[in-house]
């Protein structure tokens, strides 16, 4: 597939200023005068000033262009400054749109910033990608991975999608309108989320804060191809990226004449389920506190506490008396001979989600008054034992 047509019109004219500023495009051919008044006149949203939105958010003021958007309601942790660049150690406790824009303004001052604040949702989301040319989408989870793609498909805006997990990256251009008759969605190469607790997320699975760099590098060169109308765009094609192997890969993909029709947003969080039905219901009633659990060391009751998180968690941080027996073998019944049954059972994992997941599986077989901690090892840290550290 060769080149779209250019997806943003020229500005009228570059400065003086903005000759200097960005001459080593204009004396790339491809690229030109033409293509830097493209980008000047250009307007992209960012999703997430994450780990992806970083890197992306850093580049495209870099390159010029004239107006960035940035959706996000979080604030700064420590946690994020080892891949999320835009951050600084003074920025910790400072919401993640307001210290991007202050970092975006040391890059290039010419660049206009507008934040959105407010979590992105089905109410606001039209509302707000409308004002835009470009939609870039740096988010974590499912539900809000649909949600863009379907408010973009509605609007009829191109949007450039990239993820990250540990070593591996992937990265793809969707546009259901796009003008060659090509046109796709992110339903068509994920017609459904997984289930609920498959895939671990970057806070339960980590990630590689550099393969930040690599992904979000390729997506701002996704956008500003698009912006300019050069190269060929990744619409129709998944690069795959693994950094231990440091091999690229790359997938076809095709419109899907089964997925369904898009014609308004829905209840994204049920669509996703972020803890399957399962473990809701297991929990519901099921839950102790921080406090209740320290009352039931202090008062010197007797029963057996299970970490379900993964060994490489365990020796991060663990709480004074769990046993460690990871979540997948008590899903797949091998680990529920080791589990006694004679005492009651309370779970824990990082945040409470795996544990509800478990939880589940020791009520179906059969240990009824097993219970888990609500928010896991990081409410027990951050109420009861400050002292340990959290991840």
């Amino acid at each position: 597939m060769s080149a779209l047509p250019p997806l943003v019109e020229p500005a009228a004219e570059l400065t003086k200023e903005e000759v200097a500023r960005y001459s080593r495009h204009l004396i790339i051919p491809d690229v030109g005068v033409n293509g830097q008044k493209r980008l000047k006149n250009a307007k992209v949203l960012v999703i997430g000033a994450g780990g992806l939105g970083s890197p992306a958010l850093l580049y495209l003021a870099a390159a010029g262009v004239g107006t960035l958007g940035i959706v996000d309601f979080d604030v700064v942790d420590e946690s994020n400054l080892q891949r999320q660049v835009i951050h600084g150690q003074s920025d910790v406790g400072k919401l993640k749109a307001a210290s991007a824009q202050e970092s975006i303004a040391e890059i290039n001052p010419l660049v206009k910033v507008h934040l959105h604040t407010d979590r992105l949702d089905s109410s606001n989301a039209l509302e707000i990608f409308e004002q835009y040319d470009l939609i870039v989408d740096g988010t974590d989870n499912f539900a809000t991975r649909y949600l863009v793609n379907d408010a973009a498909v509605l609007l009829g805006k191109p949007y450039v999608w990239g993820s990250i997990f540990r070593f591996e990256g992937q990265v793809s251009v969707f546009w259901e309108d796009a003008p060659n008759g090509k046109g796709l969605n992110y339903r068509d190469l994920y017609p459904e989320p997984p289930p609920p607790g498959m895939v671990p997320s970057c806070a339960e699975g980590g990630v590689l804060g550099v393969l930040c760099a690599s992904i979000g590098s390729i997506m701002v060169t996704e956008a500003i191809k698009l912006i300019t109308g050069i190269g060929e765009p990744l619409l129709g094609r998944l690069i795959s990226y693994d950094a231990l192997e440091m091999k690229y890969r790359e997938v076809k993909i095709r419109k899907d004449p089964d997925t369904p029709k898009i014609t308004e947003l829905i209840d994204y969080e049920a669509f996703c389920g972020v803890v399957s039905d399962e473990a809701a219901s297991a929990a519901s009633g099921s839950t102790i506190t921080p406090a209740e659990l320290k009352a039931k060391f202090d008062s010197g009751e007797n029963f057996a506490l299970i970490d379900v998180r993964e060994p490489h968690e365990y020796e991060i941080v663990n709480i004074k008396g769990a046993t460690l027996i990871p979540k997948d073998r008590i899903l797949s019944g091998e680990a529920l001979a080791e589990l006694p049954q004679d005492k009651p059972i309370v779970l824990h994992c990082k945040s409470g989600a795996r544990s509800a997941e478990a939880l589940a599986a020791l009520h179906a077989a059969g240990f009824k008054d097993a219970t888990h901690l609500g928010g896991g090892v990081l409410a027990w840290a951050k109420q009861i034992d400050p002292s340990l550290p959290t991840y």
